[in-house]
């Protein structure tokens, strides 16, 4: 979808960006890293319609001349439509050489994360003036091995039903003004053997998967 808003507020988001200033080897860093602005120049610029055509004529000529104009250009990854639920997927391997690594360093991550700073300025699903897009974390999924063989355990809260939430899913808006994490108990769940477990030992997980839930 080619979207033609104003220059001037195309690249803005919800909370300033700017002041996150985030920690590395942190789920905000990863967001951050995600949604930055780039520049495309040299071989990445941008095929640009308005130029050929102001270039080389109308339409109809473009293709039999085989003559485009390229242009300079600017490039991030905004969320336009903040989901109810919200699922982070890592990825936990890099290339070494022609081989993959598995990357075991544990990356933090929050019980309530803040989506806004990543959020368009035109965000379709937050109500004006709201400067906050709040998820709660309610489950993390964790690999244990290599690249070859491992094993995948999960972290769930059990917790009240979350009427807020119904709200987002059902008609895409929610009047919550929670800022809290919503109150459970947490459980490691490997194969058959279930066990409660502390909040710490959660964030303290290599998470592979996160799944939060819409609170604001």
């Amino acid at each position: 979808e080619v979207s033609r808003d104003d220059p001037e507020t195309a690249f803005c988001t919800l909370a300033n960006r700017e002041e996150l200033n985030p920690e590395e080897d942190s789920i905000h860093h990863c967001l951050y890293q995600f949604t930055r602005n780039e520049t495309l120049t040299e071989t990445n610029k941008l095929l640009c319609d308005v130029c050929t055509q102001r270039h080389c004529g109308p339409k109809n000529n473009i293709k039999s001349e085989k003559k485009y104009a390229y242009t300079n250009a600017k490039k991030q990854m905004l969320i336009s439509l903040a989901p109810p639920i919200l699922t982070l997927h890592l990825k936990r391997f890099q290339h070494a050489g022609f081989n993959l690594q598995k990357v075991n360093r544990h990356i933090k991550f929050p019980e309530v994360i803040d989506l806004a700073p990543f959020c368009t300025a035109k965000c379709k699903n937050v109500a004006e003036g709201n400067t906050k897009v709040l998820y709660s974390l309610y489950g993390v999924v964790e690999h244990s091995g290599t690249m070859r063989s491992g094993h995948y355990t999960a972290y769930v809260k059990m917790r009240a039903m979350n009427n807020h939430l119904s709200d987002f899913v059902l008609r895409g808006q929610s009047q919550a003004s929670e800022t809290e994490p919503i109150k459970g108990q947490w459980f490691h769940i490997s194969d058959t053997h279930v066990q409660p477990v502390s909040v710490s030992k959660v964030l303290s997980s290599q998470a592979y998967l996160l799944f939060y839930e819409r609170l604001l």
